[in-house]
């Protein structure tokens, strides 16, 4: 199974999750063999999650996949019943957006954590810093954790994601915030990487077969990781003891105490930032391409999801409860009369300005192209 999954450069978290998959099918099955059985067990084992364990449909067609990927993959067996298994719907979900304030006292307090931890501590503790990269640039949780000193350019501020989702490079922009604060972090990774040289320590995982092709590149500064790990640990793909990057579980879990010390009741998690990233740029006015590009979308009807936050977010529509209440509020003051609602001008900008707003001279082309106020006495 391993093998089969490593030969089509599946990542490590589809080789886990299907061979995690797989196990619970055997064993649900009191050890019989997968070539002993079919599409009845395969059914059985699908409802018992479906019905006993409710798991969700995203769950379910995960494991659907890792069964149909052992019978077609790895056992090679033909499955003319594949189409014959029911398969759950996609439901469409909303994400979950925190608004800037939000951001910023989840921020302060994983920074206020990392400092009671350490009194030796930046200014910017690694958890942070970490969640202020994650907000500022939008990267997904693995991305930010598996990048490389190289990775970083602070001449062109400009971070290269190297084998995204989908096995994609993409460039993002390094935040102005974070320049100083970064720079002091690597200070700090650097030190540890010196301590590591002394001590002989493993070289840092490579991809692919660069390990092989240039035995010292794991050993140098620029293939070093930008959040290290603060001890060794066992290789998952058994290549011995080396320093790995933080443990992503290590930064979930202060995200959540984060959370709950900021007073945050929302069902947020790391990837909320990625969430907050793209909402809060659309808000600002830039355009749905440009945020597909930074997210690393390759479909843009993946990015329009966040302009459903944005329509359905407050004062957007106004609720016809609140005309109840402001006809309420006239009523009880019938000495003064109801002001008209003055019409919208024609030219004026909406409430979010488009961004090429921003550019002087078509900024003075838009405030040329304005009509005359009522007040504005006309040239003789």
């Amino acid at each position: 199974m391993r093998a089969q999954v490593r030969y089509r450069h599946y990542s490590l978290r589809t080789e886990e999750v299907y061979v995690r998959w797989v196990r619970s099918f055997v064993r649900f099955h009191d050890l019989r063999h997968p070539l002993e059985m079919a599409q009845p067990e395969i059914e059985a084992f699908l409802g018992w999650l479906a019905t006993e364990r409710n798991v969700a449909p995203s769950t379910h067609r995960q494991a659907l996949s890792a069964l149909l990927f052992l019978y077609q993959k790895v056992l090679n067996t033909p499955v003319p019943w594949m189409n014959d298994i029911g398969r759950p719907q996609a439901s469409r979900r909303l994400p979950v957006v925190l608004s800037p304030d939000e951001v910023a006292r989840v921020l302060g307090v994983l920074d206020e954590m990392q400092r009671n931890a350490s009194a030796k501590a930046p200014a910017h503790s690694a958890h942070g810093l970490f969640g202020r990269l994650l907000y500022g640039t939008g990267l997904r949780l693995m991305e930010g954790l598996r990048l490389r000193v190289k990775d970083i350019d602070f001449e062109q501020r400009a971070i290269i994601v190297r084998e995204g989702k989908g096995a994609h490079d993409r460039l993002v922009m390094l935040p102005e915030a974070l320049e100083k604060p970064l720079r002091a972090h690597l200070a700090l990774a650097h030190t540890l990487w010196q301590t590591d040289r002394a001590a002989g320590a493993a070289a840092v995982q490579m991809p692919h077969a660069l390990e092989r092709k240039y035995p010292r590149a794991g050993l140098s500064w620029s293939w070093f990781w930008v959040f290290p790990a603060s001890v060794p640990s066992q290789d998952p793909r058994g290549a011995g003891t080396r320093r790995h990057h933080l443990h992503d579980q290590a930064f979930q879990r202060a995200f959540r105490n984060a959370l709950a010390q900021a007073e945050v009741n929302k069902p947020a998690s790391p990837h909320t930032l990625r969430h907050s990233f793209a909402t809060h740029l659309l808000q600002a006015g830039y355009d749905i391409r440009t945020v597909q590009e930074l997210l690393g979308h390759a479909d843009v009807s993946t990015t329009m999801i966040y302009t459903h936050v944005l329509r359905l977010g407050g004062g957007a529509v106004r609720s016809p409860l609140d005309n109840l209440a402001a006809a309420a509020a006239r009523a009880s003051h019938p000495s003064q009369p109801p002001r008209a609602r003055e019409p919208e001008a024609v030219y004026a900008p909406s409430r979010l300005a488009p961004p090429y707003l921003a550019l002087p001279c078509l900024a003075s082309l838009v405030q040329l192209a304005r009509p005359p106020s009522a007040c504005q006495a006309t040239p003789s």
